[in-house]
């Protein structure tokens, strides 16, 4: 029997890492157990509960005013304990949270196997994004199994001197989840509101866009609500008090644009279903909205994704005001570039990933 613990921290993880948890418990000759940091705590429940996830392990890191500096040394103070308990013979981590990049080094540290699922995003520039650039990079230097989404992230670790052995090209788990949670019944009350206008979702919250370049970002939407009465706006916020901010001084009042509260994953994924359009400067949505045929713009500079922008379902439109207004204004605009990104191929697999780790795993461990 061999022993697999899977460790996450956010939201994100979760919903990536969920399916992988439950694949997992149902094959034969995996004890498997789940750690959680609680770098994330409420965001993070919802998600376990929608997966019937539950956790055997809590770290129980989040405080208030966290930062990176309390969330790595928490992770590597506390996650040893957990490491002694289990004794796992492999450790599975997700992407590019300051979760994974503290997990992988004590399990370095404790000489145990680590697998990375999501491994093999690159920009190559360690401000954007911030940290998680350092993050991933620093992961695959421990890692003993790179699950890759994709043969570009695949020929980054190749070139980074990677042995090709240890890499899998096995799609993205996020694509599973939404095999569980996007529903073409699902009804909110907010879809009442929206009626027959085009509804646009929009997510930011990256740390290297706070400030001025968020401001801009929300000033170019704002400009094209005005513009554009027959489109509606919903924009799940997050918890940061500092984005929360910028949203009311820039949004004030404005009746096309409901500021809500995070969205439970199942309701989110069908929110995303239910839009015309989004406007991210997040990276999971990257890979979801293609499945749902969703165009969407991009508000960062760099993005770690390139296969969707090479698909045609993303495109990079910084955090400049103008260029901002000027894509989102077109794709409301023009029929013709609309089809062009929403019937784009998705290049993050088939929903199936989950089963192919598991498969390596069987076959490698």
């Amino acid at each position: 029997m061999k022993q697999v613990l899977l460790v996450f921290g956010t939201r994100p993880e979760a919903i990536k890492m969920c399916p992988l948890v439950n694949k997992l418990k149902q094959t034969n000759g995996f004890d498997v157990k789940v750690c959680v940091t609680g770098q994330h705590k409420e965001m993070l429940q919802q998600v376990l509960d929608v997966f019937n996830v539950i956790p055997d392990y809590d770290l129980e890191i989040m405080q208030p005013n966290q930062t990176l500096f309390t969330i790595t040394t928490s992770i590597l103070d506390k996650i040893k304990t957990v490491f002694d308990d289990y004794e796992p013979d492999v450790v599975l981590v997700h992407g590019d949270t300051t979760t994974t990049f503290a997990t992988s080094l004590a399990a370095f540290y404790s000489g145990i196997k680590v697998g990375h699922v999501e491994a093999g995003l690159r920009t190559y520039n360690l401000q954007s994004p911030f940290p998680e650039e350092f993050n991933r990079q620093a992961v695959s230097i421990v890692s003993d199994f790179n699950f890759t989404p994709t043969e570009v992230s695949k020929n980054y670790l190749l070139s980074e001197g990677k042995k090709e052995e240890t890499i899998f090209v096995t799609g993205n788990t996020a694509i599973d989840a939404l095999k569980t949670t996007v529903d073409s019944a699902y009804h909110h009350d907010l879809f009442d509101w929206v009626g027959d206008s085009k509804l646009i979702m929009i997510t930011a919250h990256r740390r290297e866009n706070l400030g001025q370049p968020m401001k801009n970002m929300f000033k170019a939407i704002k400009r094209v609500l005005t513009e554009n009465p027959d489109v509606k706006a919903i924009y799940p916020i997050h918890k940061n008090p500092l984005v929360r901010d910028t949203a009311k001084e820039i949004f004030g009042d404005d009746d096309q644009l409901k500021l809500i509260e995070p969205l439970e994953v199942i309701d989110f994924h069908n929110f995303l279903n239910k839009s015309y359009l989004i406007l991210t400067d997040s990276g999971g949505i990257q890979e979801e909205a293609p499945s749902l045929g969703k165009p969407v713009l991009v508000m960062r500079d760099t993005t770690e994704r390139p296969e969707g922008v090479m698909a045609g379902t993303l495109k990079l439109v910084g955090t400049e005001e103008e260029n901002i207004y000027e894509n989102f204004t077109l794709l409301l605009s023009d029929d013709k570039e609309y089809a062009k990104m929403s019937q784009a191929s998705n290049p993050y697999g088939d929903g199936t990933a989950s089963e192919q780790i598991v498969k390596i795993l069987v076959e490698n461990l």
